[in-house]
């Protein structure tokens, strides 16, 4: 198993910047990817951004210029910079990482979801 904790999230005025991690630990032999979904009230879950073990990243047309995401591979932690935050970023915003255990085996697992508001 996989343990993903998360921190970072709280309230920001409209402009302002927070930055979110996510920390794995457990049975992990490798991780594949890292990222970052967000699910705000009445909508669906969505990718943010997500980093692959190569380096190869992905973001959401709403975010782009706006978040980076970046890894630190020696501590299984990916990072989430919000800048210039907006109304419509608020949403409950969770961690995914995509790791190998020693049985070689790949699964996804998702953080427990850290809250971010938005509001003045």
């Amino acid at each position: 198993q996989v343990q993903l904790v998360e921190s970072g999230g709280g309230l920001v005025q409209p402009g302002g910047s927070l930055r979110l991690s996510c920390a794995a630990s457990g049975n992990i032999y490798s991780i594949n990817a890292m990222g970052w979904f967000r699910q705000a009230p009445g909508k669906q879950r969505e990718l943010v951004a997500i980093i692959t073990s190569g380096g190869g990243i992905t973001y959401a047309d709403s975010v782009k210029g706006r978040f980076t995401i970046s890894r630190d591979n020696a501590k299984n932690t990916v990072y989430l910079q919000m800048n210039s935050l907006k109304s419509e970023d608020t949403a409950v915003y969770y961690c995914l990482c995509n790791a190998k255990s020693d049985s070689m085996r790949s699964a996804a697992y998702w953080g427990q979801g850290t809250q971010v508001t938005v509001s003045s």
